[in-house]
């Protein structure tokens, strides 16, 4: 058990038969009536995301998500194949639990793959990472990285905004929880 004035982001709880993440968290001491934490929170299986209240001190199961290293192969059909980097096991997770990763999984990309008591929950993805640009208009000789943006299509298929002055062929860093740009690799 965990209490909720002990949450921290990315910390993850069991509340109503759901694993949840905490996203945001902010505790309120009003003038009058008792203290009590505001919380946003992603459920782990659906993505879903919620905004829940607690009292103050209130107590909530601490879920104990194991995190193993595994490396990304291949999509075979619908599914996609995982496989640990220690034991060479090898997963199959479906494309629909982790339609938002596969936006930046290529192959042979290390993840982490997150499971619940033997359930595989899905992938959890750096915070960055390299990507090349496969589609975007050319740049125009004068362009500079303050004068604005344009869309670009990188090899995974995401559309992200850059700088006018990249072209294809670039390796660009991209933040995986915002799905933006932050600089050339």
């Amino acid at each position: 058990m965990i209490s909720v004035n002990d949450f921290k982001t990315n910390v993850t709880i069991e509340v109503d038969n759901a694993i949840w993440q905490v996203i945001e968290f902010q505790h309120v001491k009003p003038g009058k009536g008792a203290a009590f934490v505001r919380s946003k929170l992603r459920n782990i299986r659906t993505g879903s995301i919620q905004e829940k209240t607690f009292r103050a001190g209130e107590k909530v199961a601490k879920a104990h998500i194991e995190n193993r290293k595994m490396q990304y192969l291949y999509a075979s059909g619908d599914n996609h194949v995982f496989m640990d980097n220690e034991t060479y096991d090898q997963i199959e997770l479906p494309g629909d639990s982790i339609k938002n990763e596969l936006r930046f999984l290529k192959e042979n990309m290390e993840v982490h793959v997150m499971s619940f008591q033997s359930e595989t929950l899905g992938v959890a993805l750096p915070n960055t990472v390299v990507l090349e640009v496969t589609e975007t208009e050319p740049g125009i000789k004068g362009d500079t990285s303050s004068g604005g943006t344009k869309s670009a299509t990188l090899e995974t298929g995401l559309s992200v905004q850059v700088p006018f002055f990249i072209n294809e062929g670039d390796k660009l860093i991209i933040n995986t929880s915002e799905a933006s740009y932050v600089s050339r690799a």
